[in-house]
């Protein structure tokens, strides 16, 4: 079934102007003006994040919608699948960001706007281990795309957590895929807007 309705969470630190999230954006203003399109800043609270994006998706069919999402909003994206039974594409997920996160708490900066800094708390951590999901419940419904060359999270792990699922590997790359406009095409094809 085409997708009519799709939602992009970036990653920690990051914000809808990540190069990522921009290529999206005009692929869908351009391609499929007809998609309805929703990628919002999330809050630092991993609770919050998932509240707003329950509020902003409340009335998606769930048939038709799809999430697409980038290191921790992978994370994010595979919750969102796993409650609404959609599909998703997870770049580079964050498998357990409440073990990875740990060392952040404290105060923190936007890497699209070094200005603008939140405060990451110790709470959050605990509502990251509270969205984990456990084994995925539909493995078919998930497209990861996969770079061997993530210096930030360990590719197997990723490997490892989407095995059953269609798994684009990339040999080389990196936690940004700096390349991602030249898979943008299969993400588009796997979504079929």
């Amino acid at each position: 079934m085409k997708t009519t309705h799709l939602l992009y969470l970036h990653g920690f630190r990051s914000s809808p102007q990540s190069a990522k999230a921009r290529l999206m954006a005009s692929s869908m203003a351009q391609q499929h003006p007809h998609v309805v399109w929703h990628c919002a800043q999330l809050p630092p609270s991993p609770l919050e994040a998932m509240e707003m994006v329950n509020q902003s998706t409340a009335d998606w069919p769930s048939e038709r919608m799809a999430v697409v999402g980038s290191s921790l909003g992978g994370f994010y994206a595979t919750w969102v699948a796993e409650q609404r039974a959609c599909r998703a594409v997870v770049l580079n997920p964050a498998v357990n960001p409440a073990r990875d996160l740990e060392q952040y708490i404290g105060q923190q900066t936007q890497f699209h706007a070094p200005e603008e800094s939140f405060y990451f708390k110790e709470e959050y951590v605990q509502q990251l281990r509270d969205l984990a999901c456990g084994a995925l419940r539909q493995p078919q419904n998930y497209l990861a795309i996969i770079a061997k060359g993530d210096e930030v999270l360990d590719w197997r792990e990723m490997q490892a957590r989407y095995a059953a699922s269609r798994l684009l590997l990339l040999e080389g790359g990196d936690h940004a895929l700096s390349d991602f406009a030249n898979h943008l095409p299969a993400v588009m094809n796997y979504l079929d807007c």
